[in-house]
């Protein structure tokens, strides 16, 4: 059951951004489309629905993790997930999706943004993107959010420095957001890494996305004991 659980369309990866430059020091998002991405097929979606699971919307990491993450969820408490995974796609793709849904099939209780990585390119339109989810989410569902940690092994120093900077400042706007909003819930994959800066090399393999299984194992509980909490 758990296998069928996503369907995986694979594409020939862009460049994500340029890695010097642009207006926040990160770089600039290159065209996403078409990225490697992973989508559950419409009878997942429906089935999911139908048994008040998980919707998932994600990026590059989610691709990644997101089937494992789909198995750990559903043996821990018997709830499918529907994935709507893509990389180098920004958070309001993510949201684009999550309209898409809402008004095709319905949404779940629970819904599992795991985007924001792309977003240190342009982090000022972050906090809208957080806006428009949360209405599409309405007050009677849960938001779950995973937050950002990210500096790339790979470019100089001050794009390091920029990465870090951008991805406290997405983090910010999410604990922000989680002011206005009661149903917004943050898991704090971010925290849990600084807690212990081994982890930042332990459990990344770039930077960015989990090694694997060592980080991909941690997130990925993370992520499962925020959605079982009652």
């Amino acid at each position: 059951m758990a296998a069928s659980t996503v369907a995986v369309s694979t594409a020939t990866a862009p460049e994500a951004a340029a890695t010097t430059g642009g207006p926040y020091g990160s770089g600039v998002l290159g065209s996403w489309s078409t990225a490697t991405r992973a989508i559950s097929t419409a009878a997942q979606i429906q089935r999911t629905r139908e048994t008040n699971g998980v919707f998932m919307f994600g990026d590059s990491i989610s691709v990644q993790d997101g089937k494992a993450l789909a198995i750990r969820l559903l043996n821990r408490d018997g709830s499918q997930m529907a994935v709507h995974n893509w990389s180098s796609r920004p958070t309001s793709g993510a949201v684009d999706a999550l309209q898409q849904w809402a008004s095709t099939y319905g949404l779940p209780r629970r819904i599992l943004m795991a985007s924001g990585s792309n977003d240190i390119f342009d982090p000022p339109k972050f906090a809208a993107q957080i806006d428009r989810a949360m209405s599409i989410v309405g007050q009677t569902r849960t938001l779950y959010w995973v937050n950002l940690q990210v500096v790339r092994k790979a470019v100089t120093g001050p794009v390091q420095l920029a990465d870090q900077r951008n991805s406290s400042w997405l983090n910010m706007q999410l604990y922000d957001a989680q002011e206005k909003y009661p149903n917004l819930r943050i898991i704090r994959w971010a925290e849990w890494l600084w807690v212990k800066p081994y982890r930042l090399t332990n459990y990344l393999r770039d930077g960015v996305h989990p090694t694997v299984p060592l980080g991909q194992d941690a997130r990925n509980e993370l992520i499962v004991q925020s959605l079982t909490q009652r």
